[in-house]
């Protein structure tokens, strides 16, 4: 198993990682992450609770400059419930950072998400119909 340590993230995300709980890599977190930090492109499949929000989410909250107000990541989610989840996810690994996050998707007060919006996220998070 590789540690979270061996793959060389920075100070900021290795404390959130580890308030996180996290302290091993799982399998699919192992193979991606190496990959997407290093800007290649990366398609995975792993079973449910093996790690994939954080297989992206890892290196995604890594590259984000918050300095940058620039929106620097879209995550597509095929529901809410799972854009919302997404978004918790990134939200909890980019805390440290002062990363934002914003989960965009029906159901809710679209002048509300405008609003939102306007205040620079530097991550989105929504499904396709509403983004």
């Amino acid at each position: 198993m590789t540690t979270f340590h061996e793959l060389g993230l920075s100070n900021e995300l290795m404390k959130a990682i580890r308030r996180m709980g996290f302290e091993e890599t799982t399998p699919i977190q192992a193979e991606t992450i190496p990959l997407s930090l290093q800007n290649k492109d990366v398609i995975g499949q792993a079973q449910t609770g093996t790690g994939k929000t954080a297989a992206f989410g890892i290196p995604l909250i890594e590259k984000v400059d918050v300095k940058n107000e620039a929106i620097q990541g879209l995550v597509v989610a095929p529901t809410r419930e799972l854009a919302i989840q997404v978004s918790e996810e990134l939200y909890k690994i980019g805390a440290v950072k002062r990363v934002r996050v914003l989960p965009i998707y029906g159901g809710q007060d679209i002048e509300r998400q405008i609003r939102a919006l306007k205040k620079r996220p530097h991550i989105i998070v929504g499904t396709p119909g509403r983004i």
